[in-house]
């Protein structure tokens, strides 16, 4: 499947899904762990966007990010920057940031097959794993060349240039 058959098939059905190398995957139900870390992940996005007085957008759950033909993942959270997508809009087609909220069925995707298929954009210059358990943040920021720089937070300032967001590593846990 391709992501535009994947989408309007989505749209249609009960649950939430995502679309690896055109296998669809069902999203498992979330811990109370999960929802509250993912709230306050967005939260706190668009409080530092706010802040910074950006004209850049925190996105919760539920947008679509197309990384391939094939493939299209719906992150926890996100921040893209520029003109508001649509109200019909399914899809973030430039995020900046991208975030996941770790759940122990998910850990090893999120750290594999959507850092390598998140940072295939060009638009992307962070992707944050939360992990709420352990109260940290892995920062993978978009380095020179085809390198990145990771960072393991577990206190002080989160950097997000750009766009030129700072949040606090404690906002994403309360």
């Amino acid at each position: 499947m391709t992501v535009d058959e994947f989408l309007p098939w989505a749209v249609a059905q009960e649950g939430r899904y995502e679309l690896h190398d055109g296998n669809v995957i069902i999203m498992s139900p979330e811990r109370a762990a999960h929802w509250k870390s993912k709230f306050a992940v967005a939260i706190a996005l668009r409080d530092a966007i706010k802040a910074a007085c950006l004209n850049c957008h925190a996105v919760p759950d539920g947008a679509t990010v197309r990384v391939s033909a094939k493939t299209a993942f719906e992150p926890d959270a996100l921040v893209y920057c520029g003109d508001e997508v649509s109200d019909n809009a399914l899809e973030v087609p430039n995020p900046v940031i991208v975030v996941e909220v770790l759940s122990p069925g998910t850990e090893a995707t999120d750290m594999r097959d959507k850092l390598r298929g998140y940072f295939t954009l060009p638009s992307v210059h962070h992707y944050l794993i939360v992990d709420p358990d352990r109260r940290l943040i892995i920062h993978h920021a978009r380095g020179s060349g085809d390198a990145l720089q990771t960072r393991l937070l577990t206190s002080g300032p989160v950097v997000l240039e750009p766009p030129g967001l700072r949040v606090e590593a404690s906002a994403f846990f309360e």
